[in-house]
């Protein structure tokens, strides 16, 4: 046992007030400097503990200012000043149970102390902001948990458990550098943090980044054995890897049935994974346009642009399955929403496809009309005005009602005039490629009577009265045949 001699602590107080003029000066290195040598000179003297510890405190250093500011309330229990600074340390770091009692115990020694109950209500204001914390997160208000996280830190600064938990909420967010920043901050200072690791691999595991990500729970898991919450997350990531390249195989190899499969149960894996999900709603997307599930793809583009409204990939699917189901107008959108944020030149063609479409789509489907494919042949649309024409002919309804006898006449009308544009090559190209016929000073003949004339033949032309049978006959055939 080393016995303090009177010379010993004479030097120990010239340490002491050397200590003083560097704190003074704001050189807190060397303030701690002296009231060490104070220390090892006269280990029982409570307020060198004190001293120390408000300059441990001016480091940053607040683990080891509240084992100084313990070890002089220890020696001193009447120490005002180490129970204000243990009080002020255990604050900085979180604690705010051990605060409050710290402050309370000041306030025995000095029942006026205004600094006593301040910092009282400062500890009071944390266990709140920790009290709503715990139940936002349990309601998954993410916002309402990096607030009450944000407010906490005003007075516990140096709590890493609050700055690990504004980190998580924001990776869940979506706050991906916000979250990583906060994590970095604290590995800076406690490399081993496995809280901090957990949410660097959480980052990267949302970014996916998903081996990176596992990387980082595995060496959480190295640091705290116990940490279930980076043991499930890494669970995940393996699972969701490995699901999801399954899905990729199965489509590679032409197993789209199974592929659908493969994506949907990865999409049970992890709903927080948004930016994974999202790649996996369109990988889905491009299965099902494959079976022709169009609207399903459709639906599932959506819900990958809902979780990641920047995804390029998911607005090119949907526009390709709007333009396959003939939606061209919601087609134009997506291809000018992708156009304005990639302006490539294959985005540019893409949009002015849909938009020639779109064109089209809005005048007079003469296809639709003689109820032919776009690819039909001369042939076939010959056979199909014949068919048409016959079929709604005025004369063939001549005893009908006046509404059907109008109503016929327009079929009757409608029917020239896709034959007259189907029937010639020149017309057909221009009708097929978007433009309008009426601004190419083209012969635009549509008097359906004389087109009908002129396609069955004869110097009176074909009359349904003098001819009833034999027509009823001859279009009975050409609809049988």
């Amino acid at each position: 046992i080393k016995l303090t001699s009177s010379t010993d602590c004479l030097h120990s107080e010239g340490f002491k007030e050397q200590g003083n003029v560097y704190y003074v000066k704001k050189d807190y290195a060397e303030a701690f400097n002296f009231y060490t040598k104070a220390i090892d000179l006269c280990p029982k003297n409570a307020s060198y503990y004190g001293n120390r510890a408000a300059t441990l405190m001016m480091l940053s250093r607040y683990r080891e200012a509240l084992e100084d500011s313990q070890q002089a309330v220890r020696l001193d229990d009447t120490f005002m000043k180490g129970h204000m600074r243990e009080g002020k340390c255990h604050l900085l770091l979180g604690n705010a149970m051990a605060a409050t009692r710290c402050f309370q115990k000041v306030q025995e020694l000095e029942p006026e102390s205004s600094q006593a109950q301040q910092e009282l209500k400062n500890a009071e204001s944390i266990l709140e902001f920790e009290r709503l914390a715990e139940i936002s997160f349990e309601k998954r208000d993410f916002r309402m948990v990096v607030f009450c996280m944000d407010r906490a830190l005003e007075s516990a600064s140096a709590c890493h458990r609050f700055k690990v938990l504004k980190a998580e909420c924001l990776a869940l967010l979506g706050r991906y550098p916000e979250a990583q920043s906060v994590a970095s901050d604290i590995l800076r200072m406690d490399s081993t943090n496995g809280d901090a690791l957990y949410v660097r691999g959480l980052c990267l595991y949302y970014e996916d980044c998903i081996d990176k990500a596992v990387q980082f729970f595995v060496q959480a898991l190295r640091m705290a054995p116990d940490h279930e919450k980076a043991r499930l997350a890494c669970r995940n990531a393996k699972a969701l890897k490995a699901k999801k390249e399954e899905g990729n195989k199965a489509f590679k190899e032409g197993s789209f049935e199974e592929a659908y499969d493969l994506y949907s149960e990865a999409l049970t894996i992890d709903p927080n994974n948004i930016k994974t999900n999202a790649k996996l709603y369109c990988n889905r997307a491009t299965v099902g346009s494959k079976l022709n599930k169009l609207e399903q793809a459709i639906e599932d583009c959506t819900k990958a642009i809902k979780l990641d409204e920047t995804y390029i990939k998911a607005y090119l699917r949907r526009a390709q399955c709007y333009m396959d189901t003939e939606q061209y107008e919601e087609a134009v959108r997506d291809y000018e929403k992708v156009y304005q944020t990639e302006k490539t030149k294959e985005h540019k063609n893409l949009l002015k496809n849909a938009q020639l479409e779109l064109k089209k789509s809005k005048r007079k489907d003469y296809y639709k009309v003689l109820g032919v494919d776009k690819n039909a042949t001369e042939d076939e649309i010959k056979k199909a005005y014949r068919k048409r024409a016959l079929m709604h002919h005025p004369d063939r309804h001549s005893g009908a009602s006046a509404e059907v006898q109008k109503e016929e006449e327009k079929k009757f009308k409608e029917v020239g005039e896709a034959f007259t544009v189907l029937s010639d090559p020149k017309k057909k190209s221009r009708y097929d490629s978007g433009h309008d016929l009426e601004d190419d000073d083209m012969n635009m003949d549509f008097d359906a009577n004389n087109i009908f004339k002129a396609f069955f033949g004869g110097p009176g032309g074909f009359s349904f009265e003098a001819n009833s049978c034999k027509a009823d006959l001859y279009l009975l055939l050409i609809i049988i045949c």
